[in-house]
């Protein structure tokens, strides 16, 4: 294959970044139903509406261009094509169409059209599709949606817990597919017809939810007693309620002598702030005890609660108010000398959720309670996201309660009762015996083995919510799990849930993974190992590759996924033998950039730097010659400048792609983060992904001098940026505020296809220094100045670069009109300026005329109809518009690029107000063409071209 040319995909190309981005930030919606994610927390998961759009851009060959899907096809017709593909993957992207199998199997057929004429030239077998890799797997997301698009997926890991998640999601369920569930049924079940409803991923499911229910009722007749029910008071009618959670807070002694109270600290007083519903806790101070004593009241009422006693510099002790600094509390910690106190109680009844004041009855069972499973594991001294060590909480056992660790053991105490009751019920169910699950099995062995990894990532999952790092959320009157952030954190005052009654149950749990199976492809096989991306492995090659690596030190995986890992090594031992064979999670390979670990910030960088290098050049080895690779980056705010080009973070990573052997050939911006920023409403935002298209570099490709370098980006880049920002002829529109970005593809391309780039004194060019050239090459082509816009335009480009709506003198702006072949008096004429006293300023869209009509007015300059344009959407919505742009089409593309050009301008000046108005108007192109095509065109003989 070395001289056969690979076709161009579709992603090295163009994109709909909009409708992707927008699907991408619609899923982070936590009440998604059947999300994958529901299996287990994994961090930094990228969205599947993402992974999948990405991937059949990869997949799909571009009509356009020398290497092209279609030879011979014109440009416009290319164009269509290419729209239509965008159509497949809006749709893809959208959520409610994760099951769409009618829009699945279309997907799929493009990407088998697409290998097939890749064949035809490759004499490869076209009926054998190549694999999808992601050798940084994570939670697994790419790997997810290469299968739902019919590929099969090769996930890998090094971490343990990111391999079990894969194998739960892509591995196991193609095992079972389509198989019954052999589960005992409730009273609930029986009476229900389930016959002829088990396709798919079904019948698993159903098992999770049935064994997990199982489960949950052993457990309960063993430990259900430490659990008690409460009599409500008087005014709630004296009944029996069931608890769904008690309030503790972590306590330390005041050391003021003449005190000596044991001081709660309570981050906050209020347990409701819902309307009508509102609860607080009132401590009240017996002064008359020795020493004084804090006891605590629960009111649900409207009065305010009173303030917390503890920040992040300290606490007031409630009876003295002496003041404990936190070093104070951190020195108490590591003495063994915090200790902790019930201070509410949640309960469940009739009348909805209701607040109660602690029971010493309550109290005193909670610490009977006298766990004897449970991980012995240390946590590290020091790691990324990690502070409770400080606080004399050294061992994972110590961010449980004793009652947490005996609910928590006792459920993986039980798992092998649960694998011998599946392994019985799927004989008499008529499955053969088989081998293992870790053998490879698919009977009634890996059946067991199977129920019991999903149990044991339930008792996982769920002990997120069942610690002492989670947080009573008064909003919503629930249980914020510990990770809202990336790491472990001090909490004071939490939440313990009970595992058998209430909202947040065992089953609950159970009922997540379960669900999670929903939206998985359990049709095609799929793997997922333990592999380390740096090392060789000569059993995979010619393999798509698109991947999630880690990001220098942004998440300490490892050590956070040991959190995890010591509970699932309870369970899955003996189930993934090779897999759970250490105590804790394995470190020293891991690719992050961890000070503590590597004696260092600068020896960390240089292990990171090293090993991604490492994990590149293995990727260009493994990689299909035919497809790009795409490689995930995880964009940080502070990674741009106020030039425009990217910190030294993102060159650096782009020298370690290029160094690795490969060529970058695109840079997509893909967002997560910012609803707001896809409706224009802050307009600086970032993405929080760039995906990198990466070809593998031919051998021996030269260097040229830096000024062919920016001879062939004035040659290239034109054709690029036209198809990124639609062209004329039916494609979508790059959103401005994501232009900047995916615009570096094709120039940092040119860049990395040769070994270098040679400056005048024969010194090898910078990637710094490349991304100055590029970026200067966009502002080329978008400026008004390189084009064939009119003077008045030219005039007003310049001045607005120079002056904004500021006035200038009368003097400068002569002198500029001038040497752009216009007048000030001729600019004022044309309603674009205002000139008086010697001043002159540019006026603003605001100020524009509203009965404006093109077709009566003699002198409208691009810049008019840009401005009158933002004017008409603004103030009456993109049908207006769409009526104002069919009385000029003519001018719609020039409008457009103009509005590319201010875009940039007002983001180097920092002006997101300015800048908002012409993202808003790119981002309404397609609908404000729509309505100029119903209008039809007014004053026009030409049809408008501009149907993006």
């Amino acid at each position: 294959m070395a001289n056969i040319k690979a076709p161009k995909k579709l992603i090295e190309v163009a994109l709909p970044l909009d409708s992707i981005n927008i699907a991408s930030v619609n899923e982070k919606n936590p009440f998604l139903k059947g999300h994958p994610r529901s299996l287990h927390l994994w961090w930094a998961r990228r969205p599947l509406a993402a992974a999948r759009s990405i991937l059949f851009a990869q997949l799909v060959n571009d009509p356009g261009g020398s290497r092209g899907h279609y030879p011979g096809m014109s440009k416009e017709k290319a164009g269509i094509e290419r729209e239509r593909l965008f159509n497949i993957i809006r749709e893809l992207a959208k959520w409610e169409n994760i099951n769409n199998q009618e829009l699945l199997a279309d997907a799929h057929k493009e990407i088998v059209k697409s290998w097939e004429a890749t064949c035809k030239m490759t004499g490869e077998d076209p009926s054998v599709l190549p694999p999808v890799l992601d050798p940084f797997s994570g939670g697994h997301a790419i790997p997810i949606e290469a299968q739902r698009l019919g590929i099969e997926p090769l996930g890998a890991d090094l971490n343990p817990v990111a391999v079990t998640i894969g194998k739960a999601l892509i591995e196991v369920p193609p095992k079972f597919h389509d198989k019954e569930p052999i589960g005992p049924t409730t009273e609930s079940d029986k009476q229900t017809d389930l016959i002829g409803k088990w396709e798919g991923t079904k019948g698993l499911s159903e098992d999770i939810k049935r064994y997990g229910a199982l489960l949950s009722d052993i457990a309960k007749r063993k430990i259900g007693h430490l659990y008690p029910s409460i009599r409500l008071p008087q005014e709630y009618g004296s009944v029996e309620a069931d608890v769904m959670a008690w309030i503790w807070t972590k306590t330390v002694r005041c050391q003021n002598p003449a005190c000596g109270a044991e001081v709660p600290l309570v981050r906050s007083f209020e347990l409701s702030v819902k309307k009508g519903k509102r609860a607080r806790i009132e401590p009240t101070v017996d002064r008359n005890s020795v020493p004084p004593s804090i006891s605590f009241v629960v009111h649900m009422d409207d009065n305010q609660a009173g303030p917390g006693n503890v920040s992040r510099t300290g606490a007031k002790c409630l009876c003295c108010d002496s003041i404990l600094p936190l070093k104070q509390v951190r020195e108490e910690g590591r003495n063994g000398k915090i200790g902790k106190r019930l201070i509410a109680i949640v309960c469940e009844s009739k009348k909805g959720r209701l607040y109660i004041s602690p029971n010493n009855d309550h109290e005193m069972i909670a610490e009977s309670a006298k766990p004897h499973i449970y991980p012995s594991s240390s946590l590290p001294d020091k790691a990324l996201g990690f502070r409770v060590q400080q606080y004399g909480i050294t061992s994972h056992s110590q961010l449980f309660t004793s009652r947490q660790l005996l609910a928590l053991g006792t459920f993986c105490e039980l798992l092998d009762d649960i694998r011998k009751q599946v392994f019985s019920d799927a004989l008499k169910h008529g499955l053969d015996k088989g081998s293992a699950l870790h053998a490879g099995g698919n009977g009634a062995e890996a059946y067991a083995d199977s129920i019991v990894l999903y149990l044991s990532l339930a008792i996982s999952q769920y002990t997120r919510y069942h610690c002492i790092n989670t947080v009573w959320n008064k909003k919503n009157q629930n249980i914020a799990h510990a990770f809202g952030r990336q790491a472990i954190p001090m909490t004071w005052d939490f939440p313990e849930s009970n595992p058998f009654s209430g909202p947040l149950t065992f089953i609950t749990a159970a009922q997540w993974v379960s669900s999670s199976l929903k939206n998985v492809n359990s049709c095609i096989p799929g793997s997922s190992s333990q592999r380390d991306a740096g090392k060789n492995n000569d059993a995979l090659g010619n393999v798509v590759i698109s991947t999630d690596p880690p990001y220098y030190d942004n998440v300490g995986y490892a050590d956070l996924s040991d959190f995890f890992y010591v509970w699932l090594r309870l369970g899955l031992k003996n189930i993934l033998p090779s897999l759970y064979s250490t105590i804790t999670v394995p470190k020293s390979d891991e690719l992050v950039a961890e000070p503590f670990r590597h004696g260092g910030k600068a020896k960390a960088e240089a292990f990171f730097l090293h090993g991604m290098t490492d994990a590149m050049q293995k990727m260009v080895d493994m990689s299909h010659p035919m497809f790009p690779v795409t490689i995930y980056y995880a964009f940080k705010q502070s990674e741009t400048s106020s030039a425009g080009t990217a910190s030294s973070g993102w060159e650096t990573f782009l020298e370690a792609v290029i160094s690795a052997g490969f060529i970058i050939a695109g840079t997509w911006p893909i967002n997560t983060e910012d609803a707001t920023r896809l409706r224009s409403q802050n307009s600086n935002a970032l993405a929080s992904s760039i995906v990198l298209v990466c070809r593998k570099r031919e051998l021996s490709s030269g260097s040229i001098s830096r000024r062919q370098f920016q001879r062939e980006l004035r040659e290239q880049m034109p054709e690029s940026l036209d198809a990124m920002i639609g062209g004329s002829e039916g494609a979508s529109p790059i959103a401005p505020v994501d232009l900047a970005q995916a615009a570096i593809g094709p120039g940092i391309a040119i860049y990395s296809k040769y070994d270098s780039v040679l400056n005048q004194d024969g010194s090898p060019m910078s990637v710094h220094d490349a991304l100055v050239l590029v970026n200067r090459a966009i502002t080329d082509y978008l400026s008004p100045e390189s084009g064939s816009f009119d003077a008045d335009t030219q005039f007003c480009s310049n001045w607005f670069d120079q002056y904004g709506w500021s006035t200038g003198s009368f003097g400068e702006a002569d002198t500029l009109a001038r040497a752009k072949g216009t007048s000030v008096d001729g600019l004022r004429e044309a309603g674009v300026v205002e000139s008086g006293g010697g001043k002159v300023r540019l006026l603003k869209w605001t100020e524009y005329e509203a009965d404006w009509d093109p077709t009566t007015d003699n002198r409208t300059p691009i810049w008019e109809a840009c401005h009158q344009m933002i004017r008409s959407l603004n103030n009456q919505g993109e049908s207006a518009a769409g009526e104002l742009l069919a009385k000029m089409p003519e001018k719609g593309e020039p409008i457009r690029q103009l509005a590319y050009h201010l875009y940039t301008l007002c983001e180097r000046k920092k002006s997101a107000e300015d800048a908002r108005a012409y993202n808003e108007l790119i981002g309404s192109w397609h609908a404000i063409v729509t309505a100029s095509h119903e209008v039809g065109h007014i004053g026009s003989q030409t049809e408008l071209e501009l149907d993006f």
